[in-house]
């Protein structure tokens, strides 16, 4: 039998590789990770903001270190985000449990259409630059700003998920910028949704530091693994293997709410 806090840590290394491999939130996957072991759907929700703090943290600091940061467009979309992920820890903690899950289910199911949609907007943009063509932008930036990151700080409160696959493709639409740089910035203000998701679970009791920290530091070393010495698969099989496990997750997310929901 495999001590908790091993299986903790190697669950952490196990998303981490995920997130870095397929391009996903570590959150994707804790979350029904921690309700299987038998957490409360808010204390998941909580634990994995925590553990995504530390590991969005280290891929910020790298980008910090090699000049990638600009602070000011991270702070123009983290401050809405700070009091939208307020709104989510308020929401997460008045939630009925089950209710909380099946929402949690429903989103990685629109994660599916979401990391399609993603990809569409990449391949645009990339397309757009080749050709020389600047991104047509339509809409007010303090707007689009307030909208982006209010969206991410939203999904951080309620699901303990990053958000960066809605923030990407929605800083380009948006605000017009380009790839590398949606995907810097939505990283750094992963960093400070999480933070700020976290305190807010916090205060309500709903942390559980130990396991955050294993699975926040096993997710840590898992997604440099997976960015540095996986070998790269063809994008067909990466797509595949993203909605088989979307909806694996998905599945047990929402059977586990009819299971709270049905129990006397």
């Amino acid at each position: 039998m495999i001590p908790i806090n091993v299986f903790l840590g190697i669950s952490g290394l196990f998303s981490g590789i995920l997130a870095g491999f397929l391009g996903i939130g570590g959150g994707t996957v804790l979350v029904p990770l921690l309700v299987a072991l038998g957490y409360e759907p808010k204390q998941a929700v909580a634990t994995s903001a925590l553990a995504i703090t530390i590991t969005a943290s280290s891929g910020t600091l790298q980008n910090w270190r090699m000049g990638y940061i600009k602070p000011q467009r991270i702070l123009l979309l983290a401050l809405p985000a700070l009091f939208t992920a307020q709104i989510g820890v308020y929401l997460a903690e008045i939630f009925d449990p089950a209710l909380l899950l099946l929402s949690f289910g429903l989103l990685l199911l629109v994660n599916i259409y979401l990391f399609e949609f993603r990809k569409r907007v990449i391949a645009k943009q990339k397309n757009a630059e080749n050709k020389g063509e600047k991104q047509q932008v339509g809409i007010n930036p303090t707007v689009a700003r307030i909208t982006t990151g209010g969206a991410a700080g939203l999904l951080a409160g309620l699901f303990g998920v990053g958000g960066g696959v809605i923030m990407v493709p929605l800083q380009i639409l948006l605000l017009g910028d380009p790839i590398k740089a949606a995907i810097q910035n939505s990283l750094g203000v992963i960093v400070i949704t999480a933070i700020s998701a976290s305190i807010g679970h916090a205060v309500n009791g709903n942390v559980l530091f130990v396991e955050g920290l294993l699975l926040g530091f096993g997710g840590l070393i898992g997604a440099q693994i997976s960015t540095r010495f996986l070998p790269k698969l063809s994008s067909s099989v990466v797509s595949f293997a993203f909605r088989f496990l979307l909806v694996v997750l998905a599945t047990y997310s929402i059977w586990e709410a009819w299971q709270i929901y049905s129990s006397p």
